[in-house]
């Protein structure tokens, strides 16, 4: 539903160019970022609470732990830097995320909001769980 939205914004932009359109756009981007934001927060937080209720002994509680917290806090903050961004860019014209004739400022915005909360997601859920062998299944020795 949000991305018919998003389309929908999209081709009155390509319509009529119109200042109060792309205002509604950047808004829009704006709020489902902080949803998403909220959604990380929420849920990721109740998880990690949740696995601090789980008794000590409990196998590989600390990792969890720290991986639902690390990914909560990762996706968390970079939702919410680019919520921020996104309204200063609607209500500041020099702030424009719009720097084509920058590209060096577009790194930055892309690093920080984009490829290095990926790569530290990927690099903290780097390990799969082990395949689980049915106990119908044995191989051929």
């Amino acid at each position: 539903m949000m991305l018919l939205y998003q389309v929908c914004i999209w081709v009155v932009i390509w319509i009529d160019d119109s200042s109060v359109v792309q205002f509604i756009g950047k808004i829009f981007i704006a709020v489902v970022s902080f949803i998403a934001a909220l959604g990380f927060l929420l849920y990721g937080g109740r998880l990690f609470f949740m696995l601090r209720r789980f008794p000590i002994e409990s196998k590989g509680r600390r990792k969890k732990l720290h991986e639902v917290g690390s990914v909560t806090a990762i996706c968390f903050t970079c939702f919410l830097i680019r919520c921020f961004v996104v309204v200063l860019s609607a209500f500041d014209v020099d702030a424009s995320l719009d720097v084509l004739d920058h590209p060096i400022l577009n790194l930055i915005y892309y690093m920080l909001v984009e490829i290095l909360p990926s790569a530290l997601v990927l690099y903290i859920l780097r390990k799969l769980p082990p395949k689980r062998i049915s106990a119908q299944y044995h191989p051929i020795r």
